[in-house]
């Protein structure tokens, strides 16, 4: 054996360790395949590859790619014995295409790639099987200007290390089927020990949830005031009409009122009524929402957008549980249940001066946190399948997604929450042209996520009322929190000025990485620290980085 052959033999064991390495350092199959991919590219000089991997309609599509021009998966998608790239999935057997332009079953599949009208671009192809199993390809792109290029070597190298990438594709759909029916059993569990738990017209398998149902239930009874709390999107009147179902009152009226969408006299004469002639146009008395709901219960949601002045005004009907209509004099006395709702964070209206305190005891009697729906990612699968099929109902489709797809939506971040989720899956539904919705369908695996730039913007929806109290002891307004948790390699850190930071170390974590867009650097410089102190603290809390 000649020097050359000795050190090309090296080489390629050098390759080989190294993509068998990379394919077992992670559980994430599509990232370690695509960083092998890349090794395998630069090592083997070639121009560009990709692999395919078998979808559940039948079709191949792609999964990673290297050199390749963005919207190539939307482009790639063939069907076994479908031109060479369908024959090398289904012969057990390695392909080179010596000239792609002289090759008839590769022109119509010429248009998926940019790059391959030269003269001189070979196609290597391997299949990716484990015991004997297709599931997939392995092509390469590279340049053949001799015309006597030998690739015996490359594509000796392809078929070696298609064996270990077809055992971790198995090993990561037989995961995802183990959490499908883990997942599956989980709901079965919940069902059969928490039926007393469940509400009508809410899904939530979670703890967060689950924690929101028993509140629900515990409180339902009882004629006590309820703060429904969370951001906008997570829920709140679904929740209160929860609330009114199991309570006593059920068979009596509900009443909902937005606050937030009447000017203050319009919402006082909704509110409490007219008197006829109590103003141009009251040509009739007219009884008001508290009237109206009488022996039942009053929702007044965004409670937190109402003036200082008629706080006042609301303050006293909640006090004294009577109050006159407008240009009357004759007090009305009523019996009513009364859930309020806000998105807005009532400690630091208070402390500003926007909202009266004693209005704030007042209805802060027992206070309901929803969580946001990226605290309980794990209900977003049952959600999104709930909202698909409303929509096939609705518009006599058979529509599904794929295991793919699930794992997109559960690794968004939602910033409009429930709301933004259903009209995610609506408008997904709508625009697909197949049956299977993939991760190719979503706007934001094709970089046109409609609500990225909100990723990074500070939120001022409500704010946990622990955060709110930590970030309000300073004396002086805008002044930095100390925060105790932080301490990494023995260098705390403190809350920016004028911040809402959680007290917990965890937490602050997920304060800050969420509010620089998942940067590790930037959360970094927020927190006072070095990038390789918060990598060190999100392994060490088992952190997973989000990408948008």
């Amino acid at each position: 054996m000649s020097q050359l052959d000795v050190n090309e033999s090296h080489l390629n064991f050098d390759v080989v360790y190294k993509v068998v390495k990379t394919l077992t350092s992670s559980r994430d199959t599509e990232r370690t395949l695509e960083r092998s991919l890349h090794y395998l590219s630069y090592a083997c000089g070639w121009r560009s590859a990709f692999i395919a991997v078998t979808e559940p309609d039948g079709h191949l599509g792609g999964l990673c790619g290297t050199g390749l021009s963005a919207g190539w998966r939307e482009r790639l998608r063939f069907l076994p014995n479908d031109g060479v790239l369908g024959r090398i999935h289904t012969n057990d057997s390695a392909v080179v295409v010596a000239r792609l332009r002289d090759e008839p079953l590769f022109v119509d599949s010429i248009d998926m790639f940019d790059g391959l009208e030269g003269e001189h671009v070979a196609l290597l192809g391997a299949p990716i099987r484990y015991e004997g199993r297709p599931l997939g390809v392995l092509v390469a792109f590279c340049e053949n200007t001799d015309g006597q290029r030998a690739f015996a070597s490359d594509l000796q190298l392809m078929k070696v290390v298609a064996a270990p990438m077809g055992q971790a594709l198995l090993l990561d759909r037989a995961s995802g089927q183990m959490h499908q029916t883990a997942r599956q059993e989980m709901r079965r569990a919940v069902n059969a020990d928490q039926t007393s738990s469940r509400i009508d017209n809410v899904l939530g398998e979670s703890a967060a949830m689950q924690r929101v149902f028993s509140q629900v239930h515990q409180v339902a009874p009882a004629r006590t005031t309820v703060l429904l709390r969370g951001e906008s999107g997570t829920g709140k009147e679904l929740i209160a009409r929860a609330i009114y179902g199991l309570s006593p009152r059920k068979g009596r009226p509900f009443i909902s009122v937005n606050c937030a969408a009447l000017t203050e006299t319009l919402l006082e004469s909704e509110l409490f009524g007219h008197e006829k002639g109590a103003f141009t146009g009251a040509q009739y008395q007219r009884k008001g929402r508290f009237e109206l709901a009488h022996g039942g219960t009053l929702f007044l949601d965004e409670i937190g957008d109402i003036s200082p002045s008629f706080q006042a005004k609301l303050l006293r009907v909640l006090q004294e549980r009577e109050f006159e209509r407008v240009g009357g004099t004759t007090p009305v006395r009523v019996d009513v249940r009364l859930i309020v709702a806000t998105n807005r964070n009532l400690e630091q209206m208070v402390k500003a001066g926007e909202f009266r305190a004693d209005l704030y005891y007042r209805i802060n009697v027992v206070s309901i946190l929803l969580p946001p729906l990226r605290e309980r990612r794990e209900d977003i699968p049952a959600m999104a399948q709930h909202f698909l099929d409303r929509f096939n109902r609705d518009n006599r489709r058979s529509l599904h997604f794929n295991e793919q797809a699930f794992r997109v939506l559960s690794s968004c971040y939602w910033p409009g929450n429930v709301r933004e989720l259903e009209n995610c899956v609506e408008r997904t539904a709508t625009m697909a042209d197949h049956d299977t919705i993939d991760r190719f369908s979503f706007l934001c695996e094709r970089g046109r996520c409609l609500t990225k730039e909100l990723h990074y913007i500070e939120r001022e929806d409500a704010v946990r009322a622990a955060r709110t109290l930590d970030a309000t002891n300073s004396e002086v307004p805008n002044a930095p929190a100390s925060v105790s948790a932080g301490d990494w390699n023995g260098r705390s850190f403190e809350t920016p000025s004028g911040s809402d930071m959680p007290g917990s170390e965890r937490e602050q974590l997920v304060w800050a990485m969420e509010r620089c867009g998942w940067v590790q650097a930037k959360a970094a410089r927020l927190l006072h620290i070095t990038p390789r102190q918060i990598g060190y603290a999100l392994r060490k809390h088992g952190i997973k980085l989000r990408r948008f």
